[in-house]
């Protein structure tokens, strides 16, 4: 998995490739602990992520609880094998998805 960071002003955006799964879940959760402080809009673009695990919803699911507080959170072009599992584990209603 690689992660490319782009701040602006209040916007946060990381680009994903590869899988998040237990073994790269860690490293995303890294990357975020403290990068949110003073965000407003975080932005997670899935156009290259492949998969995503419980370890990955899960890092998902901390971020949005502290986005949640300080503004918003949304996920771009998540693909239809990712799509399905927010769907079945009901991440769907939970997180903003375009």
């Amino acid at each position: 998995m690689t992660i490319n960071q782009n701040k602006s002003e209040n916007k946060l955006t990381y680009a994903i490739k590869g899988r998040i799964d237990t073994k790269t879940a860690p490293e995303l959760e890294a990357a975020l602990k403290g990068a949110l402080d003073g965000i407003t809009e975080l932005v997670f673009d899935f156009t290259n992520v492949s998969y995503i695990s419980s370890a990955g919803l899960r890092v998902l699911l901390i971020a949005q609880k502290q986005m949640n507080k300080q503004g918003s959170m949304t996920i771009l072009h998540a693909n239809e094998d990712i799509m399905e599992i927010f769907e079945v584990t009901g991440f769907s209603e939970i997180l903003t998805i375009q």
